[in-house]
């Protein structure tokens, strides 16, 4: 089989890998890919939301299974067009996608089918906001549309509130897609990832997953598109698997097949875990980034018979086996990121990092230059390790990234803290372990020292 990748992270990259295992694969192609992906397939130089181009690609080079990463294209409704072309693709269609590309579609649907959420107002201007404030002091503040993951504020008073509602509203910092917004109450618990292979009918959950949205340590700083997961997390036990997917997958599933939209592809709920139940975040329509960094590498399935199940309509006769070990990954990320950042620095120490028993690292915003592989976006590598427990898996991550090294790198230094925190045994361990991180100098804060440059602090 001839396989074509749509996308250019970390989560590309794993897909790509992972399929690049199945003894049905002939040929991988990436569009447009990465350094890493470059080092597994061949990586094609079409942008992932470039709809014409990637079809006439798959059609010329008869692809047998297209396989969509990012949101962008979904929404833009590339599934529709590979099929009006008779072209096997995994992804839902842009009816289906609506699921993330309009949260307020989302919050509706999930109103209608009985989901467990968060309570909500559609606010379309500020007068609106205002009037809000004056009942709410925690809350939620939402884009209706796409925004990269970062469309998410939460407030812990009116005033910031308000200041997000303007941003949306008066700014637009996300251009029409914060037309309207979604003002929620706050939950308080843990967040968690479930996602689910879907073919319109059923749902087969992956093992759960926890990200760190926040950009530093102890869940501070400004959301991002994620700085670390891993995989399978104890928050969601397998009791609550199933309660989730009877309540939860299976009704929106109903549902979309009810409004002639059926679901196909990877369905991702974001969770809030609230008093030992789950509530809904958000719905994502693709696979999550980080959290397919963690998750793959537990997959002892052939992917690529899943995802052809999937399309096929048969996932309900398809059986789906997982490693039962642990898998972290932490996302190193460029200085600056999610705000401003520099792009073209060069990285060291990656033959060094894959060398560690049970590490992989996946490639997200990277190009290979001059015969040397530079960064090429925010988040640059994500380093995942396989071990029996979430602490040994976490350690031997952070093995692989301290060989790792460029300019003005940054990544959280406590991914997997609150599942190691719970186990008495492992407290210890991890306080010392995250002391220890922040204390440490990389290998390119050890040269700045040594030319006498400050040390720089996240």
């Amino acid at each position: 089989m001839k396989i074509l990748v749509i996308g250019s992270g970390g989560r590309e990259h794993a897909l790509a890998w992972k399929m690049s295992k199945s003894q049905t694969v002939s040929k991988i192609y990436c569009a447009p890919g990465n350094a890493g992906t470059a080092q597994i397939a061949q990586n094609v130089e079409i942008q992932a939301e470039n709809i014409p181009a990637l079809l006439e690609f798959a059609l010329k080079e008869k692809i047998d299974l297209t396989v969509v990463g990012p949101e962008g294209p979904l929404a833009k409704g590339i599934v529709d067009e590979f099929q009006k072309q008779g072209q096997k693709i995994f992804g839902p269609t842009k009816a289906a996608a609506m699921i993330e590309s309009s949260k307020i579609y989302a919050k509706e649907l999930m109103k209608k089918t009985g989901v467990p959420t968060a309570g909500y107002r559609i606010i379309s201007n500020i007068d609106e906001a205002i009037e809000f404030a004056q009942n709410h002091e925690k809350t939620v503040v939402k884009a209706d549309g796409l925004a990269a993951g970062k469309g998410v504020f939460v407030c812990s008073t009116k005033q910031e509130m308000l200041a997000a509602a303007n941003m949306f509203l008066q700014e637009k910092i996300f251009g029409e897609t914060s037309g309207k917004i979604i003002i929620e109450e706050f939950l308080e618990g843990e967040e968690a990832s479930v996602l689910a292979f879907c073919d319109g009918d059923t749902a087969k959950l992956m093992v759960p997953s926890q990200d760190h949205k926040r950009a530093f340590d102890g869940d501070n700083g400004p959301n991002t598109g994620g700085m670390g997961a891993y995989a399978p997390t104890p928050i969601v036990p397998e009791k609550m698997q199933k309660e989730i997917e009877r309540e939860i997958f299976l009704p929106v599933l109903l549902e979309l097949k009810k409004r002639q939209t059926p679901f196909t592809g990877v369905l991702y709920a974001g969770l809030m875990i609230s008093k030992e139940k789950p509530f809904v975040l958000e719905f994502n329509a693709r696979f999550g980034d980080p959290e397919t960094q963690a998750i793959l590498p537990l997959l002892e399935t052939d992917l690529v018979k899943i995802m052809l199940s999937c399309t096929n309509k048969t996932l309900a006769g398809q059986k789906i086996e997982w490693n039962k070990k642990t898998a972290a990954c932490v996302v190193i990320a460029s200085g600056g990121y999610p705000q401003n950042f520099e792009k073209g620095k060069t990285i060291s120490g990656l033959n060094e990092a894959g060398k560690i028993d049970g590490a992989i690292v996946f490639h997200a915003g990277t190009k290979k230059e001059n015969g040397k592989i530079v960064s090429n976006g925010g988040r640059v590598l994500g380093v995942t390790a396989i071990a029996g427990t979430v602490f040994e898996s976490v350690q031997k991550a952070y093995n692989a990234v301290e060989k790792i090294s460029f300019e003005k790198m940054q990544y959280r230094k406590d991914i997997g803290w609150r599942a190691i925190s719970k186990t008495t045994i492992e407290k210890e361990k991890i306080r010392t372990l995250i002391n220890h991180r922040r204390n440490r100098l990389s290998p390119h804060e050890i040269r700045e020292k040594k030319q006498g440059h400050p040390r720089k602090t996240l």
